[in-house]
């Protein structure tokens, strides 16, 4: 039926839940989110703060203390430039589009992480939930593998970890691989079934799980901390007797060619698990876009362009050979992917006596993002002559969080109850446009 006579069989108002279990707003989110497709996401954060300089806005014409080692390559866009040590993803820049007027909340590392993967000013009381968290809930998972994935443990000590379930609950946290998946024994124990117990009698268990939850229904109202643990037991024994799940985390059936182009690293290799969960899936991965000493490697206080030297070959490479790989296989219109800090580098370079670095910069950085229906081979927003300040089209975080939250058919205004608080998804921010 078209939506005219739905809307009428349903007697539909913004509060009304349709047949299809949908209230309005996500009726019209799933509307607007391309035909109803199922997008999916990879996002690779690069966790410390990338350099806008560096790589997606460079400066050639500021004095050399702000424009850095590097100069600026045609790609196969005319008019876009990026970094002379990104010469693959120049070759496929139609597949991406740029932001280069970002700004974010924070200026320091784990708040700005969690602002990014949330789109909402911190709440160390009531931590809004990252946007893979709210896919999990207003999207059902029908694939037999978690929904929601991060490849690496980015959690700042300080501060919550970023893009969790928060105020939505433990039950919405990503199921965390801390593996590195170039190792030659990467395996995920958590598919392995127990020794001296088959399959079959696991299959029994999860059905007398069912049959006491059942029962417990009848008798009682739930706690919430027996809900949550009801769900997590779930997933685990479907995880442990599902082959496909075991399969999509098994990167041994791949080709040594295509493994090598991704690059044999943590990095490189991370990527192509993430293209495998989703084909597998899986609705959202986040990797940890590189590890080294600490988990925040793109941190450049000082020595910038010596770790940039190691650092952007890799993400050259992996980046480059996703975006190539999910087009080769039809999967790039459905899969949106992102590659994002949490914010920039200062523009000048500081007088380390370890060597020049750059610091913290919230107010203007730049991010990708290409696939899922995005308009690609684009550049949204401008910044001033040292990558200082956004001078055309700001995009905050919350900017940011609401165009993924419209690719997804998300709906940003739903309401959840939480510690006696009415809390909303996304309480601001407005989807960017010029990519839709």
């Amino acid at each position: 039926m078209n939506r005219r006579e739905f809307f009428r069989m349903g007697g539909l108002t913004l509060g009304a839940i349709s047949p299809l279990g949908l209230s309005l707003p996500e009726v019209l989110a799933n509307e607007t989110s391309g035909a109803g497709r199922q997008i999916n996401v990879i996002f690779m954060f690069l966790q410390g703060g990338a350099s806008q300089l560096d790589m997606y806005d460079l400066k050639p014409d500021a004095p050399l203390e702000i424009r850095g080692n590097y100069h600026p390559i045609s790609t196969n866009v005319p008019g876009i430039q990026l970094s002379d040590r990104l010469p693959k993803l120049a070759k496929c820049a139609d597949k991406f589009s740029l932001i280069r007027s970002m700004h974010s909340y924070a200026n320091d590392h784990g708040a700005g992480d969690v602002d990014i993967m949330c789109g909402s000013p911190r709440d160390k009381n009531m931590q809004a939930p990252g946007i893979g968290a709210v896919l999990s809930k207003q999207q059902r998972q029908l694939a037999p593998v978690p929904p929601f994935v991060h490849l690496g443990d980015m959690k700042h000590p300080r501060h919550s970890a970023p893009g969790y379930g928060g105020y939505l609950g433990n039950a919405y946290d990503p199921f965390l691989v801390t593996q590195d998946a170039n190792s030659p024994g990467f395996s995920i124990n958590t598919f392995d079934v127990p020794d001296k117990v088959d399959v079959t009698r696991l299959g029994g268990r999860k059905r007398l799980l069912r049959s006491l939850d059942l029962f417990q229904s009848d008798q009682e109202t739930k706690f919430e901390f027996v809900r949550t643990h009801d769900l997590f037991t779930e997933k685990a024994l479907g995880l442990a007797t599902s082959p496909k799940a075991k399969k999509a985390f098994d990167l041994s059936n791949e080709p040594s060619k295509l493994r090598d182009a991704y690059g044999r690293n943590q990095v490189g290799q991370g990527m192509l698990l993430a293209r495998r969960l989703v084909e597998a899936g899986v609705r959202f991965v986040t990797i940890q876009g590189y590890v080294d000493t600490g988990i925040y490697a793109w941190d450049h206080h000082w020595g910038i362009f010596d770790h940039l030297e190691t650092q952007l070959p890799i993400y050259d490479a992996s980046y480059s050979a996703l975006l190539n790989d999910l087009d080769d296989r039809g999967l790039l219109e459905t899969t949106l992917v992102i590659t994002a800090g949490e914010f920039g580098r200062t523009p000048r370079l500081n007088d380390h006596k370890r060597g020049p670095g750059r610091d913290h910069w919230s107010s203007c950085f730049s991010l990708t993002m290409g696939g899922g229906g995005i308009k690609t081979g684009m550049v949204v927003g401008e910044s001033d002559k040292y990558a200082a300040t956004p001078t055309d089209r700001p995009v905050s975080v919350a900017d940011f969080a609401a165009t993924v939250y419209h690719v997804l058919g998300l709906d940003p205004t739903a309401e959840v109850v939480a510690k006696g608080r009415r809390m909303k998804m996304l309480p601001e921010g407005s989807p960017v446009r010029e990519l839709l």
